[in-house]
Order: C-alpha cells, then structure tokens, then sequence
C-alpha cells in the first residue's frame, strides 16, 4: 500500500489531527486543548507509524500518567493494529522505569527483586530513622519530612546536596541528616520508593551509558501523554532516552497543568521548542465535547494568564445554553439548588448520571451529600471517600457512637488506642474473649480489669480510658453542654488533632474535615433545636453512612473535586463554591503563580462540562467550623456578561467598617450555646469567658490557623465579644473570642 492510501485510511480526522499523525519525524508539541481528541491522534499516530512500516511495534514507547490510561491506550492500539500491537512499550513513567531497573538495576547494587516501598512502609522507615536522631516529631512531622525527600528527588538533589545547602537552618539539616540515612537503609533493605525508580533509571543511565546506548537504538519513536504534568527527573528520563533518534512527541496543554503539588514543573512544556531544537507545535484547539458558549467562558477566563503558549478552542457545535451563576443564602441552600435542579432535569427525561457536581476542597461535599441523600438522589464520590467514611470522620463518630452506647464493641475496638494510648490489639482481643465468656461487653470488662489476672498488666491504661469515657458520657448526659460543646470536648481531652498532625498523612486536610463535621452537628441543632439529641444525630447519619456502594455504570450523580475530574466530560456541571478565598484558595490569592494554577484548574473544570455548566456561590458559608463572607470569584467575573444567566439571591455583602481590603473575606466562628457544666469534666474552659482573657484595640495575637494579627475593633454581644483582626498573612477577620483559638502576644 502506498503513502496516499495510507494516509486515505485517516481522512475521517481533522486537518490539525492528521498534521499530528503525519509529522513522525523529529520533535514535535502538540497542543491538545479540552476535549479535542488527543487519545485519538495518539492511536493513530501509532498507527500510521506501524503501517508506514517506519519501525516495528517494540520500537515505539508510549507513556502516560496512570495505569488505568496506559491499559485503555494499549487496549486501542490493539484495536487499531490487531498485529503486533500488543508488543509496544505502552505504560506509565514508573512501570517503564520499573522494567529496566528490573533488569539492569544490578549495576547499581540491587538485585531483580528489589522492593518498592509504599506510603505505609516509607512512614515506618522515616519514624524509626526520626526516633534514631531524637528528633522531636512534633516539631518536624514524619509527613513533612518525606515531602521534602520526595521533592528533593523531583529535581534529582542527593542528601549531600541538601546538607550543604541547609547550612545553619536546623530544620534542612535534620531533614538532610533523615534523608542520608532513609536512603541506605533502602538499600540495605533492596528497596526503593517510587521516587527512586525515576531517579535511579536516570542514574543508570548516567553511569552505564552502554545500557543508555541500549534503550536509545529501541526506542526509535517516543511518546508521551499528558506532558504538562512531568516533573524534572521525568523529563529528564524522556530527553535522554530520544538524543539518538529526537523522534520525541509530547502531547499537552499548559492551560490543563494543574498539579504542581505533585511536583509537576509547567516550564517542561512552555519551553518545549528552546529544549528540543526544531521542534514543530501543533495545536489542536476544535473541540467535540462543549457547546460554544461554554468554551467562550473558559477562553475568556484562562486569558487572564500571562504565562502560556496561547490557544483558543473551538467547536461545530451549537451555541447552547448560557452559563447559569446561582448565588445562594449559604451552603444549605447552594446543596439544595443543586438536588432541585437534579430532580427536575431527571424529571424533564435526563439520567442522573448526566451530572457531575465539582468542588475546590473536599469539606465541600458534606452539604452537598447531605442535600442529595435528603432528596433520594443516587450519587457516588469520585477520587476520595464520603465524607463519613474518611478515617476521622469515623473515629470522631466512634467516639459519639461509644458515648451514645459504651456496649458498642465495634466503635469501642476502634477508638480504644485512636489516639494510642498503649493499649494493644492483644489487650483488645484478651478482653473480648472475656467478655464473650461472661456474656458481657468489652467495655464491662476493661471497666474492672483489675479483677482479671489476664488484664493486669495493661488494668491501668484500660481503667484511663474508662475515666474517660465515663466523664464524656457524664457530660453528655448532664445536658449542660450542646452536642457541638460535647464535640469539642471530645477533640480537647483525646488531643485528636495533635495526634492527626504526628501520626497522620495530609493532617490538614483531616483537621479541615473534622471542623466541617462540628459545622455539621451544629445545622443539626439549628435544625432540630430541643429534639437535637445525640442519639437522634447519629440516627441521621446513618441513613448516609449506609448508603450502598454504586458501580461505575449505574445512573447516579457523581462528586469529586477539580482536580478530580480532569480528563473526564459530563452533559451537566456545576462548579461550587465560586468565591474568593475558597475558590481561588485563600493560599493563593497574594501569589500570582499560585493564582495562575487556581485559573488553570477553573478552565479544567468549564470544560469537563458539555451542554449545561452552573457557577454556584453563596452570600456565607459556613465551612471547618466558622462562617465566611466572600466576594464572587474573579473566574466568575472574568465570563463576559453576555454569556450568563443569573438565578438566586443577588450578593449583599455585610456592612463591615474596616480600613483593611476584605477580599479575603471574613469569618465568625461559630459555638454551641448552652451553659458549662460540672463534674468530672469541670477543667473544661471556654477560652476567653472562663480564663478571664479579655482583648482590646491594639492587642497584638497569634491565631492557631491564621497567624499573627492586630486587633482593630471590639463589639460586645451577649457574653461574648467580637473581635475585628487584621491578620499579617490572612487578611481582616471577624471572629467571637470565647471561641477563636489564639493568645496575646
């Protein structure tokens, strides 16, 4: 067959499609913008290549970024060339590297069957090592320090290099000191992370250039997905394996590169043609997934960047329907909006799986849920776990369930060493076995443990324990504390939150989702008022809790978070949550790197949608704990006028007299409202209130979360007072003092 009749066989592509399948020789970018096809050019790249008779299939390596894209990558070539497609290099960064270490990483020292060593195996290597140099874990939690590996090897720095850079900083010279001595019990173990397979393909490379040799005469043509996204030793990885040929496509969009805590360095793909000379850019900007309106709105809002290689997408489509921005009264009613629309597109003929609500932060889903659990509407969450079924969540609901019922064997198994308490799982099983012989609880045992020989040893941890939960059940039942007062004892006298910040992964994260569970109780008493009792709560959440799981086909409504939904596509969208200090994030908002990502991910999340796109905001929301007022999102202010539909209550915003800009918005904290009680638990104190701390204008403080303020107005109200802060770093805040975490300084 010769190259026109080859070249027939892609006619049914577009013309930027089939310049990107027929340029094989050389570098090459191509510019692939939302929904337009770039899988499908791939394929066929790979097909073309085959059928020209260019190289044979095991000549051609294709990398992408997860599993689940490298087997549906291979499933279509194979597809596409039923021969000898299966015998391409299609496979993510880690498991290439992985294959060749396998084989070849003997002259580095380890064998064919070196260990990798997963999140759970890393912490316990890092916390021996941290116990070992009698570092304080407190001070340098085991999390940040394998963050600070993980980036050091991002950009393929050594523990030497990071020695003699940390100079007299004492925190880069513990982290240096903890990195040296992880890294040789790696290898004394034949083990490596998964940083180390990238790093150490490299240093392979580097040291046996024969091996290099090898792998460059293979690899005629190189692939690669997703490109925005590689980090430094990844490019690095890919520019030495194409030096022979130079035969390197990488495939893109700078406007998508979203993930730069993950290490992912933007600079790969903007300065793509200065490090590969004579590169050739394709971009492929006609789009076959959104409407026009929809792909005007996000390229009138990705505009507002300044650094990017420019594109503007396209389509055949219709025009659509507009934008619609809905602003609600708070995020009850932003959740409620949403399960209406729902109802009443399911009732006009669409599925529930045509929609897909986004959100910037996962404490974000909690109303959201709850709204649809409360209208029967079937939904699953995508790429993170229900809000009462992550980890914290559970224990803090083990906790109440235990003060609810202490004969709850299964919570009690839970929290009884949650946060440790040294009390093991051969305790816990002796005193079961006890209890099953007595016909009792575990909790009536450990109760008088010192009557068990079998228990002794352990009688006075087990009886600490009781102590405690007999002053929560106490408290509980004494009614002098709210359910919201009673939460907050619980997280006081367990230290949950330090145990959160030492023992834990993402410990911010948690402690953002065990906040968002006290804003939660706290609905619930506004909701039920007197009849807001523990047992009637817990009975509420375990309509939600058991929910079934649904499978991935089944017609529900799916949630997830932007960062979540990329590479997916859905007929309906909303994106919550469309205000200035939580989408963009309040981290962001001073730093014009940082906003320049928030923009890239509000462009991700337009475009996911394909006929109907909602904007959601709220007029205050109450979120981890405090209620917020914040101004519209600037990426709801960047959509040209003509593109929208406003539906809701138009934004009024509080009359609050500052001298300080409130772009950042500002918070109340909100508390129960009964009265303290006595008995066992009578050391507990409201801050301010009960410590006889009172605060002034010009009082300087240092706030738990957001850093050292200046006190500028006081207000009383009731037995409390509220306090008008103008934080150094977060902005003007408006908070209660009986209940805002902070001290004078």
């Amino acid at each position: 067959m010769n190259q026109t009749d080859i070249k027939q066989e892609f006619s049914h592509m577009n013309e930027m499609q089939r310049q990107a399948v027929f340029a094989t020789e050389g570098p090459l970018l191509i510019l692939a913008g939302a929904g337009s096809g770039k899988t499908t050019v791939l394929v066929n790249r790979i097909a073309y290549i085959l059928r020209s008779g260019l190289c044979n299939p095991w000549n051609i390596l294709a990398i992408t970024f997860t599993n689940k894209a490298a087997g549906e990558l291979k499933e279509r070539i194979c597809s596409t060339v039923p021969e000898g497609g299966g015998d391409i290099w299609a496979a993510t960064f880690h498991s290439t590297c992985a294959r060749i270490l396998r084989r070849y990483g003997d002259r580095l020292g380890y064998s064919s069957h070196f260990t990798v060593y997963a999140t759970d195996d890393q912490k316990k290597l890092c916390k021996d090592i941290v116990k070992q140099l009698n570092i304080d874990e407190k001070q340098l939690p085991v999390k940040n320090i394998l963050s600070e590996i993980s980036k050091a090897k991002d950009k393929m720095i050594t523990p030497q290099e990071m020695l003699e850079t940390a100079e007299y900083d004492y925190r880069k010279v513990s982290i240096a000191k903890v990195y040296e001595i992880y890294q040789a019990r790696l290898k004394t173990a034949d083990a490596m992370d998964f940083d180390d397979l990238l790093c150490k393909a490299v240093e392979l490379f580097e040291q046996c250039p024969e091996i290099l040799e090898f792998y460059q005469n293979q690899f005629k043509y190189i692939m690669v997905d997703e490109y925005q996204d590689t980090n430094r030793v990844q490019y690095r990885f890919v520019s030495m394996l194409a030096q022979k040929y130079g035969n390197i496509c990488v495939v893109g969009d700078d406007d998508q590169s979203i993930y730069k805590f993950r290490g992912a360095t933007i600079e790969n793909i903007l300065s793509f043609e200065n490090t590969f000379k004579g590169a050739k850019i394709i971009r492929l900007e006609q789009n076959y997934r959104s409407t026009q309106n929809i792909l005007n709105a996000a390229n009138a809002v990705i505009s507002n960047n300044t650094v990017r290689k420019g594109k503007t997408l396209w389509t055949q489509n219709p025009d659509g329907e507009k934008i619609e921005i809905h602003t609600a009264e708070d995020e009850r009613g932003e959740a409620m909006f949403i399960a209406k629309t729902i109802m009443d597109g399911v009732s006009g003929g669409r599925s529930y799986s045509d929609y897909a609500v986004l959100y910037r932060t996962n404490a974000q889903s909690n109303a959201v849920e709850q709204a649809l659990s409360r209208s029967g509407i079937p939904h699953r969450i995508i790429g993170g776990h229900r809000f009462y079924d992550r980890e914290e969540i559970r224990d803090m609901i083990a906790y109440l369930q235990v003060i609810n019922n202490p004969h709850d064997d299964v919570r009690l198994s839970r929290i009884i060493n949650v946060p440790k308490r040294g009390i093991g799982q051969r305790t816990v099983a002796v005193a079961a076995d006890i209890a099953a012989g007595l016909g009792e609880s575990i909790y009536s045992v450990i109760k008088e443990a010192d009557n068990y020989p079998q228990l002794s040893r352990a009688a006075a941890k087990l009886k600490s324990f009781v102590t405690l939960i007999d002053g929560l059940i106490e408290a509980e039942e004494s009614e002098d504390y709210s359910l919201a007062e009673l939460y907050n004892l619980i997280l006081e006298h367990t230290n949950y939150e330090n145990y959160l910040k030492t023992e834990k992964e993402n410990a911010d994260v948690r402690i953002e989702n065990i906040e968002e569970l006290s804003s939660n109780i706290i609905k619930f008493e506004e909701d039920y008022g007197d009849e807001a009792e523990l047992s009637a709560f817990l009975e509420e959440i375990s309509l939600m809790t058991d929910i079934d799981n649904y499978d991935a086909d089944a017609d529900t409504c799916v949630m997830m978070t932007l960062h979540s939904a990329k590479g997916l596509e859905f007929p309906v969208v909303f994106i919550t949550g469309m205000e200035d200090g939580l989408f963009p994030s309040i981290a962001s908002i001073m730093n014009p790197e940082e906003i320049n990502e928030e923009r890239r991910l509000a462009y991700v999340g337009i475009t996911r949608a394909k006929q109907k796109l909602y904007l959601t905001k709220t007029k205050s929301r109450m979120l981890f704990g405090s209620t917020t007022y914040n101004k519209e999102s600037r990426f709801v202010s960047e959509i040209p006028d003509e593109l929208v539909t406003k539906s809701g209550e138009e934004r009024v915003r509080p009359s609050y007299s500052s001298g300080f800009a409130q772009g950042t918005g500002e918070k109340v904290a909100i508390g129960g409202s009964k009265a303290s009680g006595a008995g066992r638990f009578n050391t507990y104190q409201r801050p301010a209130a009960q410590t006889g701390v009172t605060y002034k204008i010009g009082d300087t403080v240092l706030h738990k979360a957001f850093g050292k303020g200046l006190i500028m107005a006081t207000e009383k109200m009731g037995n409390d007072t509220l306090l008008e802060i103008a934080f150094d770093k977060a902005g003007t805040k408006k908070l209660m003092a009986n209940y805002c975490k902070m001290e004078k300084i």
